[in-house]
């Protein structure tokens, strides 16, 4: 078997895969299929719930001066680097460590973060679907006090009111019937003492978490062929009504106060690290960089699609969302903080808190509440959405690339199986005490273990592979890249994220809900999940260099080189050292079919031909010792 190929010695037959069964799984129905999907999967939940709250308490206007350049530094350039890992190997999270066999366990600890984060992510959108039933009625149900769920602190905002106009009312130890309505009744929080008794299921979120799944699984049935149509919908309608939120929120009265806070630079706070650490981790987070999602879509592209342009339109148009996403938000908080008589900062907060707490409270405010809080929550389950098809596409592409033979043609069958499956293990989300377990996932499932993962990929992309990256984004796209994605990923990018790194480390804050203080076992089954995909990473390495024979060091040589095979997944596609290098070419006649099919090789290819050549025989020559 290690026998080079000669003259008159050919390999064994091996089926060749045309343009409609690729080594993956085809391609996008639609030009702009993947581009939207891109902007489904980046613009989520995150711009609406994290980004304004992360803007005001960082000075305001002056974050978006560290923002921007967190973009540049590391954004834009991890970003394009995923992108182009996919789209020119047409693999997913795993099978594209051809690229260096070594560092498979990356793609192993991608998968494993991916697959947490989808648990809790759909139970989330769970949450958005039980409150958009809810906002099917002529009531809101959280508007106003008296009911079972209720108890004696609960004081609504038409009672705030009437004390302001005659007699002060103290609204320091009440709570909000929105507040009530989310703990009390749609969690149940007061069944369950703590994460370790999580209680009955709920079921009433058991049959959401399952409508969740149900409707995410339909979605990716047929791959990126029924998902690439979903998202002309779910990526492109939030827009329309973050727009009909922001004209709604900006008249009303006492908007431009909440605008205001949301906005006023106070460039004092740039001096501080903290203001530049919550930029660099709000650009992480919200581009979705290590997650796998954007390698996946980028594998379904065809080899010359322009993901260099698509790299700057994805996020800066991320960046933009999240801005007017502030305006709409913290319009409608400004009203709330003067119908209320309080503080907007006292009414501002983040996360679940702001979207099923604070601005559903805003609603009740509102005429015609019901219609206002239909389109907000609308708008949350359209923008949760798409980020869910992509963790699930980036689940299944990257096991049906492993065992391709056996589960690309039940490809339906399996997702199926993947989703219920991760349904089964969310439903404890699903309890009294599942809001515990959530915390958890969110603040443990994609952390540390996350950048580890990243700053994995940057190193080895540019260390290890080397130059030859820049010449594959040649080969694809035309040109190379300039200095200033060269000087990102060499230097910049990795450098931005192992401070990003040590100073999680450093400044680590046990989790917590409220006044709820999680015990030590959960703190340590917390970081446990998050070291458990760091470990993938060594033990991935073992298993390569047990693959491979010699000396360790040859082993962890061979293990580190690409894999044969490494490469544009199509024949048509290959040229210089990839030539011939796809199982069952017959070496030299792909060469001489490139000749002739494209007049002949550019002195690029020729330069790269010639190199390569020399290393390939090397290589050749190493293995066959």
């Amino acid at each position: 078997l290690l026998v080079p190929c000669q003259q008159g010695h050919q390999n064994p037959p091996v089926p060749q895969y045309k343009h409609d069964k690729l080594p993956h799984q085809g391609t996008w129905t639609g030009r702009l299929d993947f581009l939207l999907s891109c902007i489904g999967y980046c613009v989520g939940l995150g711009n609406v719930w994290r980004f304004p709250y992360r803007a005001y308490t960082n000075g305001g206007g002056a974050f978006l001066v560290p923002y921007f350049i967190m973009l540049a530094i590391c954004g834009i350039p991890i970003f394009f680097m995923e992108l182009s890992l996919g789209q020119f190997s047409s693999l997913g999270p795993l099978a594209v460590w051809k690229i260096s066999p070594l560092f498979k366990g990356v793609g192993m600890g991608t998968i494993l973060i991916v697959s947490l984060v989808a648990i809790y992510y759909n139970m989330i959108i769970a949450y958005v679907l039980f409150y958009l039933f809810a906002s099917l009625t002529s009531d809101l149900p959280w508007q106003h006090c008296g009911n079972w769920w209720n108890t004696e602190l609960c004081l609504d905002h038409h009672v705030i009111r009437a004390g302001n106009s005659s007699l002060p009312v103290n609204i320091s130890n009440t709570v909000s019937p929105s507040e009530e309505y989310w703990s009390r009744y749609v969690l149940h929080i007061q069944g369950s003492s703590g994460i370790g008794d999580p209680g009955r299921i709920r079921w009433n979120l058991c049959l959401c978490l399952l409508l969740s799944w149900t409707i995410v699984y339909l979605c990716i049935l047929k791959g990126v062929k029924s998902s690439g149509k979903v998202v002309y919908f779910t990526a492109t309608f939030p827009y329309l009504i973050l727009v009909m939120l922001l004209i709604r929120g900006v008249t009303l009265e006492g908007a431009w106060k909440g605008i205001q806070f949301y906005l006023t630079p106070q460039f004092d706070h740039l001096l501080s690290s903290k203001v530049w650490i919550e930029a660099a981790l709000q650009i992480f987070y919200s581009l979705g960089v290590g997650f796998g999602g954007l390698l996946t879509f980028a594998s379904y592209n065809t080899f010359h699609q322009n993901i260099y342009r698509d790299t700057f339109i994805v996020t800066l148009g991320n960046a933009i969302t999240s801005i007017l996403a502030g305006f709409a938000i913290f319009s409608v908080l400004g009203y709330m903080s003067q119908e209320l008589g309080v503080p907007v900062n006292q009414v501002a907060k983040a996360g679940p808190g702001l979207a099923f707490v604070v601005y559903p409270q805003a609603m009740t405010m509102l005429p015609l509440s019901p219609f206002w809080s239909f389109m907000f929550f609308f708008m949350l389950l359209t923008l949760g959405l798409d980020s869910q098809f992509a963790f699930m596409e980036t689940i299944v592409t990257a096991v049906t690339d492993e065992f391709p033979y056996y589960l690309r043609p039940k490809k339906a069958s399996f997702s199926a199986l993947i989703c219920i499956a991760l349904f089964l293990m969310g439903l404890i989300l699903t309890t009294e005490g599942g809001m515990y377990w959530l915390v958890l996932l969110d603040d443990y499932s994609a952390g540390f273990g996350l950048m580890v993962v990243v700053i994995t990929t940057c190193l080895v992309v540019t260390r290890v592979y080397g130059k030859r990256f820049c010449r594959d984004i040649q080969m694809m796209l035309g040109f190379k890249p300039g200095p200033y994605f060269r000087a990102c990923w060499m230097v910049l990018s990795p450098a931005t994220m192992m401070a990003l790194l040590v100073y999680n480390i450093v400044k680590y804050q046990p989790s917590e809900y409220g006044n709820y203080q999680f015990p030590t076992w959960a703190e340590a089954l917390g970081i446990l999940m998050g070291v458990l995909s760091c470990l993938m990473i060594p033990m991935g390495m073992v298993v390569a260099v047990l693959q491979e024979e010699g000396t360790l060091w040859e082993r962890v040589q061979q293990a580190s080189r690409p894999a044969m095979g490494w490469g544009p997944a199509l024949e048509e596609n290959r040229s210089g050292a990839y030539v011939g290098s796809l199982a069952g070419s017959q070496s030299p006649k792909p060469l001489m079919v490139h000749m002739r099919k494209y007049g002949g090789i550019t002195s690029y290819e020729n330069t790269a031909i010639e190199v390569d050549r020399e290393m390939e025989e090397e290589e050749e020559e190493e293995s066959m010792i």
